[in-house]
């Protein structure tokens, strides 16, 4: 630990007012006792004014939060808690007397907060309890920005709703009405009733100028809710609900909310499954409003050729566009080509995102005559994102229902390598022949050795992979197998990185480029779960996967099956 006579170094004015920041961010301090924080103590009490304490990447016990608290009381200029990742290792009874202590420091000093950041920090519901006191505070009258992203809040997001409600109601009779800013909150598990309290919290604000709700298993009653606060929130310039479940029921009073919002300047929507409806919907919002938009993300929602192009040609009343992301519909490349001339000719081509991985084959491509017919009951959205059966027994439902005429369809022209990682279908990958995992090899090159380009080839491969075909399924198998022997095997990469860059596209784990994850990762877990059979795979990473597949997540708790597959297959090794 530093010398305390060093203290002063740690503190930090930065940004452009000058903000007083006392800083230990990422040192992996372990602080159980008083005596551990004295360092941390002695910074806080020897920076006069100090207005921020910067704590992530620690771990803070109950004592060494009670000495901190005792060191805030006497700070009332005190205005930003960014105490995210604090709590690592610790038990979850722990975190909640710490939040408490820490929170009394602040009302003791009389402190008006603008910002309180406790993401990344699992205390559920609990944490929730800990930190409601605070923030009906006149403490919390001033706040701006909250950050509880990651915390596994489930009803406390309930228990939040209430204690804004209240900290409104307080504030305003005491003149000065909260005027939050900013609310961030992935990654939650806070669902309908979650989503619903918190809608009606925004809306009573009115003030809010960014929503974060991404990854919390909101279906279209919750969607609704938070549409209505939406568009009481004028100000509102980021709103992503990134990987939650809209379908056209949701989307529809979703893209009547945004309408009328002139300063909203980020949409992401990506993930939602708003189809081809919804789409249409949010296409006629944007062409008459709107008119701020710098981003706008529809990736992986099971639009087809017609919407996606309507919402290319949305786009022309955009002037401050920076990206569209349409990546992972289902449009085809006539429906592509249509769309990169679209934003081309809106002097937009620089904005339109990547589209390398649309889920419609060449053969599918003629089905857009009928503009929705994916619309489905939504009470049902769930067992079809997940890839169930249909009830007719001749389809079968994965995103796009495929009929036995199509399945019989056969290229008729040569299918280049190129061809198949550009576009990847099942069609083309058996239309490669059996020299199909040579002719990979030959397109990636030396390229096959590097990670990225490696894993990304395999992602591409086992996304076509149909489980009730064999054909196709030893087709991915024969493709796979080549190019992960090749990785094991290469210089460039470790076993243990190529396992956490697969981890990072199943959505286990983040990665630090900002990769999002696949869409549907069945096809994945099934390739995954052969794989870890053949002999070129290092048995010694086996247990990674068996760690975080442990761990539960809505989208790979979807493919059920090919999950067990996989673990099944790790526990034999």
């Amino acid at each position: 630990m530093a010398d305390v006579s060093g203290v002063t170094e740690l503190l930090a004015k930065t940004s452009v007012d000058q903000l007083i920041e006392v800083s230990f961010s990422g040192k992996g301090l372990k602080l159980n006792s008083a005596e551990d924080a004295r360092e941390v103590v002695a910074a806080v009490e020897a920076c006069e004014g100090i207005q921020s304490l910067k704590l992530n990447g620690n771990t803070i016990g109950v004592e060494a939060a009670q000495a901190l608290a005792k060191a805030l009381e006497s700070k009332p200029q005190f205005q930003r808690a960014r105490w995210s990742d604090m709590f690592t290792g610790r038990l979850r009874s722990e975190i909640p007397p710490a939040l408490m202590s820490l929170g009394a420091g602040i009302m003791t000093a009389g402190a008006h907060l603008v910002e309180i950041d406790l993401s990344d920090n699992a205390f559920g519901p609990d944490g929730v309890k800990a930190v409601r006191e605070l923030l009906e505070s006149s403490s919390c009258y001033t706040l701006r920005e909250m950050r509880f992203n990651n915390n596994g809040l489930g009803i406390g997001g309930k228990l939040m709703a209430e204690a804004l409600i209240t900290c409104h109601e307080k504030s305003s009779k005491a003149g000065k009405p909260l005027a939050l800013k900013v609310f961030i909150a992935g990654r939650n598990r806070l669902e309908n009733p979650g989503a619903t309290a918190l809608a009606k919290a925004f809306k009573i604000i009115g003030t809010l100028e960014e929503i974060a709700l991404p990854q919390n298993g909101i279906n279209y009653e919750g969607i609704t809710a938070l549409a209505e606060a939406v568009e009481y929130s004028h100000n509102l310039k980021i709103l992503n609900l990134n990987d939650n479940t809209f379908t056209a029921r949701g989307a529809k009073p979703m893209a009547k909310a945004i309408k009328n919002l002139s300063k909203l300047e980020v949409i992401n929507f990506g993930d939602c499954l708003v189809r081809s409806e919804g789409a249409d919907a949010i296409a006629n919002s944007l062409r008459e409003g709107v008119p701020s938009l710098k981003e706008l993300n529809l990736a992986f929602g099971e639009i087809k050729k017609e919407a996606a192009v309507r919402v290319a040609e949305s786009m022309d009343t955009k002037p401050h566009l920076t990206l569209l992301d349409l990546n992972g519909n289902n449009i085809g490349e006539e429906g592509i080509e249509l769309i990169q001339g679209i934003m081309d000719a809106n002097n937009h081509a620089d904005a339109l995102g990547t589209l390398s991985d649309d889920e419609v084959s060449e053969d599918e491509e003629d089905d857009d005559d009928d503009e929705y017919e994916d619309v489905e009951d939504d009470e049902d959205v769930e067992e079809e994102k997940g890839g169930q059966e249909s009830k007719d027994p001749h389809l079968q439902v994965k995103g796009t229902a495929i009929s036995p005429r199509r399945e019989e369809t056969k290229y008729m022209i040569p299918v280049t390598a190129a061809d198949f990682l550009a576009f990847p279908t099942a069609n083309k990958l058996q239309a490669l022949g059996n020299q199909r995992a040579e002719k990979i090899l030959q397109e990636l090159g030396d390229e096959v050795y590097e990670e990225s380009a490696g894993i990304k080839a395999f992602v591409k491969i086992s996304s076509v992979m149909e489980s009730e075909n064999n054909d196709v399924k030893n087709a991915v198998y024969q493709c796979t197998d080549a190019i992960l022997k090749k990785l094991f095997s290469s210089e460039k990469c470790t076993p243990e990185s190529v396992v956490n860059a697969l981890l990072v596209h199943l959505g286990l784990i983040k990665g630090e480029d900002k990769l999002r994850p696949v869409g549907d990762p069945s096809g994945m877990l099934l390739t995954l779960g052969h794989a870890v059979k053949q002999q070129y795979y290092p048995k010694s990473t086996a247990p990674i996967f068996m760690t975080f597949l442990s761990r539960p997540n809505s989208k790979i708790d979807d493919c059920l099956s090919a999950k067990h597959g996989l673990m099944q297959a790790i526990y034999q090794l």
